[in-house]
């Protein structure tokens, strides 16, 4: 008998949206269809949930609310880790199924899926550390404070890693005392079906976590659900300015994790053979398809021309494919639209004067992939900072590279524009890396590396890149509200009207 990852795994296959620790039939027939990437042909459907669909499923969360708030933390704790436990005896599957989606690499797939338990784990563990305070006040007074869940949350996710950037969320929710209402992305919506799947194989009770599948629409539904107590989003800029709004005006609370533009900053110090692989990862992991996508590669001018050859000579070599086949290095982009906002970025990149030192070959890709979306690594050199593809996000692999003579110069490069998420830094000149780590905007720097990442490091951008935290001690708090309690301790009691004295 097949497992749920399993049937998930079959085409055809719309098992419903999924909440109350079971899957219901959408209130209509409308189905959302997901491709997949590597073939560019129809994979499997969703349902496209009603505002309906969305008011059941957040009325599951909130009759789970009062039960699993109330648990003490040990026993969530304990929860939590059996999860993770569940998660790491499905992780081959969960791998397939996320490259089936996704189009990435089933070798990056294996690696990120392998690290999931850690951050439910992690919230787990740091959890069972949050912990009141008490004053003593001037008047005779005493103050207690302790923390408390929200109610149920919305978790809003993006289709380039679907299980990732959920566990990110789900981990801190789930530990702080929440019940989750998930929304992913239309485009990679499968894997986080299969999650909540995994909750209720490891006993979590019905309703903790539910998921519901659409469009915008159904995001929007969400996010205006009368019981939502907080907003979670990972996606794009313009769709985080609504979603904030919305938030702002029912003064519920909010975390976005939005755009960047990351700049990567080659001092003429750096070991140049490190620097060369860690842009190349920076750059093309997951097809250039992340928020901190290293694409701004700014490079001193003493070691430019060496790097913009070893690079280029690296990138023309990164094996395009199956992404089921291990040898394969890089997948497609995630859609037929993907692909023509990465050609219409090297379009404008030669238009503009770029000099394209890698990528110039088709994919060739036959057979079942003739048909996928496929994209080579692409490389302009030169690039000038009006040029777009020094501006803009192209969420694809098409990067630019620029050189700069000064320090104070690469930090005027690098902060070009509104972004604010990811920076790396090589310089061997420890003292020099962080030097510029403090002039360059940017929410996470890394000094001689790039994109790691832990449920211990705090995760966030600034201005278009967002605001608030994953990761670490900040995100379980911003899950969380902390009330205090102020306990009279004096004898006797104070009577203002017959002439009392004390106030305030």
């Amino acid at each position: 008998m097949p497992t749920i990852i399993e049937e998930l795994l079959i085409p055809e296959t719309n098992k419903g949206i999924f909440y109350g620790g079971a899957f219901h039939p959408a209130s209509r027939s409308d189905e959302i269809i997901v491709m997949n990437p590597a073939t560019g042909k129809r994979f499997t459907t969703v349902p496209d949930a009603t505002t309906e669909d969305v008011v059941k499923a957040v009325a599951a969360a909130s009759a789970a609310f009062p039960a699993w708030s109330s648990l003490d933390a040990f026993d969530r704790s304990k929860h939590l880790l059996k999860f993770a436990e569940v998660i790491r005896e499905n992780i081959s599957s969960l791998a397939i199924l996320e490259a089936t989606v996704t189009g990435r690499s089933l070798r990056e797939m294996n690696a990120q899926m392998g690290r999931i338990p850690e951050w439910l784990e992690y919230f787990a563990g740091i959890a069972l550390g949050l912990e009141g305070e008490s004053n003593q006040l001037k008047g005779g007074y005493v103050t207690l404070t302790h923390y408390e869940p929200l109610g149920p949350v919305a978790l809003l996710t993006p289709w380039n890693h679907p299980v990732l950037i959920l566990m990110k969320k789900l981990a801190a929710a789930l530990a702080a005392g929440n019940t989750c209402v998930i929304k992913p992305s239309e485009l990679a919506p499968v894997s986080p079906l299969a999650i909540a799947v995994l909750a209720k194989v490891a006993g979590l009770p019905d309703g903790v976590i539910n998921v519901v599948t659409g469009g915008p629409s159904t995001g929007a539904a969400l996010c205006a659900a009368d019981d939502i107590h907080y907003i979670d989003l990972t996606g794009g800029t313009e769709t985080g300015r609504k979603v904030a709004s919305q938030a702002g005006q029912r003064l519920i609370r909010s975390t976005m994790e939005l755009g960047g533009k990351t700049p990567v900053i080659v001092c003429d110090d750096a070991e140049i053979d490190a620097a060369v692989a860690g842009v190349l990862f920076a750059a093309f992991v997951a097809s250039g398809q992340t928020c901190v996508a290293g694409s701004r590669i700014l490079v001193q001018s003493q070691i430019y021309d060496a790097f913009v050859e070893k690079l280029a000579k690296r990138a023309d070599l990164i094996k395009l494919g199956d992404p089921m086949d291990p040898s394969t290095q890089m997948g497609p982009v995630i859609s037929q639209s993907a692909l023509e906002r990465c050609k219409h970025f090297v379009e404008m990149a030669l238009s503009e004067g770029g000099r394209q030192v890698a990528g110039t070959k088709s994919p060739d890709l036959g057979g079942p992939f003739a048909k996928g979306y496929y994209i080579r690594p692409t490389i302009f050199a030169d690039v000038q900072p009006h040029h777009s593809l020094f501006k803009d996000e192209v969420f694809g692999p098409v990067i630019s590279i620029t050189p700069f003579d000064t320090e104070e110069e690469a930090i005027e490069l690098a902060n070009v524009g509104d972004f604010g998420l990811g920076v790396s830094i090589w310089s061997r000149d420890i003292a020099r890396g962080h030097r510029l780590s403090r002039k360059i905007r940017g929410g996470i720097i890394w000094l001689n590396d790039h994109h790691r990442n832990d449920p211990r490091s705090v995760w966030g951008g600034v201005r278009d890149s967002g605001f608030g935290k994953e990761n670490g001690w900040d995100a379980l708090r911003g899950y969380l509200t902390k009330k205090s309690i102020v306990v009279r301790t004096e004898p006797g009691f104070d009577d203002w009207f017959a002439g009392g004295s004390r106030y305030g």
